[in-house]
């Protein structure tokens, strides 16, 4: 963990014992009941098909706001869409729940997870589809996180969401993050949990230890200048979706002892992709949670047996034990996200000089800052910072040749709350490329 620093989660007994496997079960069991969710099945079936499904949903958050007074405000962004796998247009429709922060509504951190299933055949409409663990698990661990942490305040906005289109071109994740912009939310963090409820692979492993975390290196909206200057001055591996997934694997130890966080440094799986690339598209900090290990003979199936094995995306194939885990994180990593400040933007200059000097802008909701480093090929920032606590917005660090480091910044609240750390190199602040002067 950071020493000398509190991060602020959801109270951690408290979280564990609210986090009900049988209730997240039930879930699933529910999105599977709808026979199929896929995105261009029937919209007004009461029963089956992706528009029972959206409601369903959506009738659990609102079940969740009556338990809290009226905490979430439930949106429904929509939009018509069409392309290769949406040949006639069709109205796609997200599920949303605000809970607005009491102190700073515009800044958001943002659950989300895909409510469209498949088969085979990605066109296919019509045949059953559980998608249990693709994505039902992510849509659960949603609908819990909202149960967990509507019953606390935080400073920023939590928004949870069940996007659509995802297994027809990402069109649910390009839809919340279009009306991220509209509604103009400075967003801290994107949480995509695609496929999170799985422990055995289809070659046998076991893994019920571990959660990927995907992060993209270079900046997906990176303008050449910047690309440019990365290559001068570094920060191919500090965007800020990278220092996210560092903040999370850090918080995950303190969490729960059975389960770490295993950084992927790619934005996605090889060749796949998820509802956290439109938002990293739009310069917004994404990262994806995804099993350990994934099993191809339960994921994109149609429902068969074939030479004694039997395919599909069924409930029995997942790990609920498990799935509730992945879902303590991710309500911990909210909490803290929620209740810090923005990292600041930082600077650093160590030209033709023997000290280095750290600058960055002030940050809303920050009482103090404190200064990190770690080597350029080290992969995680030193446990102790250069400077613990500053009020000030730059320090001179002597006798620091900053040729040899990146340094780093973080925010630090009133009540210790701390932001993740943003790198002082280009493009390293949490703040879309588009938006800088």
């Amino acid at each position: 963990m950071f020493p000398n620093f509190a991060v602020a989660t959801a109270d951690k007994p408290q979280a564990s014992r609210a986090v009900s496997e049988a209730r997240m079960r039930a879930d699933v069991e529910k999105l599977v009941s709808f026979g199929t969710r896929h995105t261009l099945s029937s919209d007004i079936d009461p029963k089956r098909g992706i528009g029972a499904a959206r409601r369903w949903a959506a009738d659990e958050l609102r079940k969740t706001s009556k338990g809290c007074g009226g905490c979430l405000e439930v949106v429904l962004p929509e939009a018509m869409v069409s392309g290769t796998r949406i040949p006639t247009p069709v109205k796609m429709v997200d599920v949303v729940a605000i809970q607005r922060g009491t102190e700073r509504p515009d800044e958001v951190v943002i659950v989300q997870a895909h409510i469209d299933s498949r088969v085979t055949d990605v066109m296919d409409a019509s045949s059953d589809a559980p998608g249990a663990n693709d994505d039902g698990s992510g849509v659960s661990l949603v609908l819990e996180s909202a149960r967990v942490l509507s019953k606390q305040k935080f400073a920023g906005t939590i928004v949870y969401a069940a996007l659509s289109g995802e297994e027809q071109g990402l069109y649910g994740g390009k839809l919340l993050a279009d009306y991220a912009k509209q509604q103009g939310w400075t967003v801290k963090a994107v949480l995509n949990n695609d496929i999170v409820g799985g422990t055995r692979g289809s070659d046998g492993l076991v893994d019920d230890r571990n959660v990927r975390l995907f992060s993209e290196g270079p900046r997906a909206d990176a303008t050449d200048k910047t690309r440019a200057d990365a290559r001068r001055f570094g920060g191919e591996n500090d965007s800020p979706g990278r220092n996210i997934s560092r903040f999370i694997a850090e918080l995950a130890s303190g969490v729960q002892g059975d389960l770490a966080v295993r950084q992927v440094w790619r934005a996605d799986r090889m060749g796949r992709g998820g509802d956290q690339l439109p938002f990293l598209e739009q310069g917004n900090p994404a990262v994806r949670f995804s099993v350990a290990i994934e099993d191809y003979e339960h994921q994109h199936q149609d429902l068969r047996t074939e030479n004694g094995i039997r395919y599909g995306d069924t409930i029995e194939e997942m790990d609920f034990p498990y799935l509730a885990k992945v879902t303590r994180l991710n309500i911990a990593a909210l909490a803290a996200l929620a209740a810090a400040p923005m990292p600041p933007t930082a600077t650093a200059d160590a030209a033709v000089k023997t000290w280095t000097d750290v600058s960055w802008k002030p940050v809303a909701g920050a009482a103090a800052y404190s200064v990190w480093r770690r080597r350029t090929d080290a992969p995680e920032w030193e446990t102790q910072p250069m400077v613990a606590r500053t009020t000030q917005t730059s320090v001179k660090l002597d006798g620091l040749r900053g040729d040899d480091w990146i340094l780093g910044v973080r925010s630090i609240a009133a009540d210790g709350s701390v932001s993740p750390i943003a790198a002082a190199v280009p493009g390293g602040g949490f703040t879309p490329l588009s938006q800088l002067p």
